[in-house]
């Protein structure tokens, strides 16, 4: 036990875990987790060490937020992960987390499985019936909120002036590079379509890579004339601009992708 505490130490040390609930390496990941698929009258078993073998020392109740994420082990990067195989990835063994609470009179190793990103709380946005889920952290926020203001923008727009797709607005939101391809399009990047009728349920940030070398992830939920679909928007600074100020860069849908 010793050995494998050292060892999550050295990894706390290094400051970033990976896989689907993961501290991102450039230290941009959650301040908080969560529990998650545990039944609401069960408890999820804090260990002394990191696996089953380990003595269950105290519990977190099904619904626990706040919680602190020490290390995880064994150590995956999010490098080598990319590069291993779907087999290699399958027979991966489980991976454990040290996590306390946030008044820190709990501490104890879990299983990874059993966490989530708890992104904090809920701020309703511009758009009317959408939600913006707020991280904390300003610079994938302040994202959050640009993809946002995109959609606000484009569903108020009274005159082609106002269109943040049109070349005067469309800088703010996009690559200067992209702007010249946004000219005639609109309801199609935001919504794969060219109608509108439904709600964006959720704009949050991706659960498992929301900044990941410099690249930011937003995922835009939303119903469509009664169908759920999800946009996902990557950015990150745009070179071509002054201050290199945060921007969208692409634009994806299920089967397709702006620009193509």
């Amino acid at each position: 036990m010793t050995k494998l505490f050292m060892a999550a130490t050295l990894s706390c040390a290094m400051a970033f875990v990976a896989s689907t609930a993961q501290a991102e390496i450039d230290g941009h990941g959650p301040d908080a987790w969560r529990v998650t698929g545990v039944a609401a009258d069960d408890v999820l078993n804090m260990r002394m060490g990191p696996g089953t073998d380990y003595l269950v020392i105290d519990s977190l109740p099904h619904n626990a937020r706040a919680l602190k994420q020490v290390t995880c082990v064994p150590l995956l990067l999010p490098y080598i992960y990319q590069r291993l195989s779907e087999e290699q990835r399958n027979n991966l063994p489980q991976r454990w987390c040290l996590m306390q609470t946030d008044d820190y009179i709990k501490s104890g190793w879990v299983a990874q499985r059993f966490l989530e990103p708890d992104w904090g709380h809920v701020e309703a946005d511009d758009v009317g019936s959408d939600v913006v889920y707020k991280t904390g952290d300003a610079m994938i926020d302040d994202a959050a909120r640009l993809v946002s203001d995109l959609y606000a923008t484009f569903e108020a727009q009274s005159s082609a002036a106002e269109n943040p797709f049109g070349p005067r607005l469309a800088p703010q939101y996009f690559f200067a590079g992209v702007v010249p391809e946004l000219a005639g399009r609109g309801g199609d990047v935001l919504y794969n379509a060219q109608d509108f009728q439904g709600e964006i349920t959720r704009i949050s940030p991706d659960p498992d890579h929301p900044l990941l070398q410099g690249m930011i992830t937003i995922n835009v939920d939303f119903t469509n004339f009664g169908q759920s679909s999800r946009a996902v928007f990557s950015l990150r600074s745009d070179p071509d601009q002054s201050g290199a100020p945060i921007r969208i860069f692409r634009v994806e849908h299920e089967g397709w992708s702006f620009p193509q």
